[in-house]
C-alpha cells in the first residue's frame, strides 16, 4: 500500500499511461496514413501518369494537337511559297516579253534587275550592278526636253527620280550604244514603295523611239525639200512665162528660136527636179 502511495511510483505510472496513450494514438494515425496512401496509389495505377505528372492521354492529346498545328503551318508556308514563286514567274514572263526595256534600281542607285529588251536596247549583256551614270554616260537630253533641265546631264536629271523625290515621264534621250549605234529613248522613272510607304527602289522604263524620230526627221527634210522645190518651180514657171511673153511679141525668127530653146531647157530642168523629188519620196516610202 505504501508502494502505491509513493509519489515516485505514481509519477512513473502516470508517465507509462501517457506513453501508452501516445503509442496508441500514433499507431492509429499511421494506420490511417497507410490507408490513405494505399487509396491514392490505387487511383494513380488506374490513371497512368506521364513523367511530368500529366495524365498520359492528356499528354498525347496535346502532342497530337501540336503536330496538327505544325502540319497546318507547314502547309500554309508551302502554299505561300508556291504563290510567291508563281507570281515571280508571271512577272518575269511578262517582263521578258515586253518590247519596252525595264530596269529596277535599288536605293543605292544600282541596277538589280533588267529584262531582255533593256539589255538589247542599251547594248549591255548584263547591266546588273551598274549605275545610271555608267548606263547613260554616252547619252544626252534631246533638244525638245533640254529647256526643262537646263544644262543638267542625264545622271543629274535622273538623280531626284532615283531617290524617290519625283517622277520623270517621257524624257527624251539621244543614246549611243557601246558598239556605236545611235538610238532615241523615252524614259519614265518612278519610285517603288513598300507596304509601309518606305522606298524600295525605282523603276526605269525605256521606250525605243528611234524609228519614230527617223520618220519625223525624214518628214522634216521632205518639208524643207518641198519648200525649196516649190520655190524652184515657181521661179521656173516665172521664167517660162517670161520667155513665152517674149516669144509671143517677137517678130524676129532668130530670137523666137532662141526663146523656144530657152523654154525647152527650162522645162527639162523642171522635169529633172520633179523626177528627183518623186524618186526620193519613193525611196523614203520603201524604207519606212
Amino acid at each position: 500500500m505504501k508502494l502505491l502511495l509513493n509519489p515516485v511510483v505514481l509519477q512513473m505510472a502516470l508517465v507509462a499511461v501517457v506513453a501508452m496513450s501516445a503509442f496508441a494514438l500514433g499507431a492509429f494515425v499511421i494506420r490511417r496514413m497507410r490507408k490513405s496512401l494505399a487509396e491514392e496509389t490505387e487511383s494513380l495505377s488506374e490513371a497512368p501518369m506521364a513523367t511530368d505528372g500529366m495524365p498520359v492521354h492528356t499528354y498525347h492529346a496535346v502532342i497530337q494537337q501540336l503536330k496538327q498545328q505544325k502540319h497546318e503551318l507547314t502547309t500554309q508556308q508551302l502554299a505561300d511559297r508556291r504563290k510567291a514563286k508563281a507570281s515571280d514567274t508571271l512577272s518575269a514572263t511578262v517582263l521578258a516579253n515586253l518590247s519596252c526595256g525595264v530596269l529596277f534600281f535599288n536605293t543605292s542607285g544600282l541596277v538589280r534587275q533588267a529584262n531582255l529588251a533593256a539589255r538589247k536596247l542599251l547594248g549591255f549583256a548584263s547591266p546588273v550592278g551598274m549605275r545610271a551614270a555608267d548606263l547613260f554616260r554616252t547619252s544626252s537630253i534631246r533638244p525638245e526636253d533640254a529647256h526643262a533641265y537646263g544644262k543638267y546631264s542625264v545622271e543629274e536629271a535622273l538623280a531626284p527620280a532615283l531617290s524617290g523625290e519625283v517622277v520623270i515621264r517621257a524624257l527624251g534621250l539621244d543614246y549611243v550604244t557601246p558598239d556605236g549605234q545611235k538610238r532615241v529613248f523615252e524614259l519614265t522613272v518612278s519610285p517603288v514603295l513598300g507596304e509601309d510607304t518606305s522606298l524600295m527602289g525605282s523603276t526605269c522604263v525605256l521606250t525605243d523611239k528611234t524609228e519614230i524620230a527617223r520618220i519625223r526627221q525624214d518628214q522634216e527634210m521632205r518639208r524643207e525639200v518641198s519648200a525649196e522645190m516649190a520655190l524652184g518651180l515657181r521661179n521656173s514657171l516665172t521664167t517660162i512665162a517670161g520667155y513665152a511673153q517674149q516669144l509671143a511679141s517677137s517678130r524676129d525668127p532668130e530670137l523666137a528660136r532662141q526663146l523656144a530653146d530657152d523654154v525647152a531647157n527650162e522645162a527639162a530642168r523642171l522635169d529633172r527636179t520633179i523626177g528627183s523629188f518623186l524618186a526620193g519620196s519613193k525611196a523614203a516610202a520603201a524604207g519606212s
